[in-house]
């Protein structure tokens, strides 16, 4: 029987803390105005344009820290499948690989089990999300000259993650009774990358045939 999604997308299989904004700033009502369009049941296409008058490094703030949340809850729902046995590799099928590197401890590109991968994924992205240099919360901050390409990458990661998911566990995805909320999740985050350009076309083959089954 399949679980209600309650039970699926519970605060424990959360694969890390959610990141919040702070209550009566500009991004905290920016995302508040972002979640009552998801809820009023408008086309996602429309919901992702940048609202008039909004800033839209402001806009692109809001949605990467909000796909982060909600990608890092979908990967947590899998999370206990994902094992160094079941998936060795971080990968998307036999067609796709993804390897590590962070400039850091990971210098070079490195093969992973796609749990490592995941764990220093979602760190490096929560640590850029929190860094006041890439993305201010104070007022008056400007935003640095790189963020829209700091964004880019973090999104073109998380790609990787919907991926993985979609080719190795859609099975335990389906049992869970997931699935449509996980495509809704994928859609608008496909269709807010398509209207910036957040993301190469190129990138997005491993999922082209889903994406042309959900999404248009």
């Amino acid at each position: 029987m399949a679980l209600c999604l309650g039970q699926v997308f519970s605060k424990d299989k959360t694969f890390r803390p959610r990141k919040r904004f702070e209550p009566g700033t500009q991004r905290f009502e920016l995302y508040k105005k972002a979640q009552a369009s998801l809820k009023s049941g408008l086309d996602l296409r429309k919901v992702v344009q940048l609202p008039e008058g909004e800033n839209i490094n402001d806009w692109i703030a809001v949605h990467v820290v909000d796909f982060f949340n909600r990608i890092n809850l979908i990967y947590g729902t899998v999370s206990e499948f994902c094992t160094e046995r079941t998936c060795p590799i971080m990968s998307g099928g036999l067609r796709y690989e993804y390897r590590w590197q962070d400039g850091d401890d990971y210098k070079k590109p490195t093969k992973l089990p796609a749990l490592k991968y995941m764990n220093l994924l979602m760190d490096w992205i929560e640590t850029n999300i929190n860094n006041e240099d890439i993305f201010p919360t104070r007022v008056g901050v400007p935003f640095p000259k790189n963020f829209q390409q700091v964004c880019k990458k973090i999104l073109s990661r998380l790609f990787r993650v919907f991926v993985h998911v979609y080719i190795h566990h859609f099975d335990s995805i389906c049992s869970m009774g997931a699935e449509a909320h996980i495509n809704t999740c994928y859609k608008h985050y496909y269709y807010f990358i398509s209207e910036f350009s957040l993301i190469e076309h190129s990138e997005l083959e491993p999922l082209r045939a889903m994406t042309e089954k959900i999404c248009n």
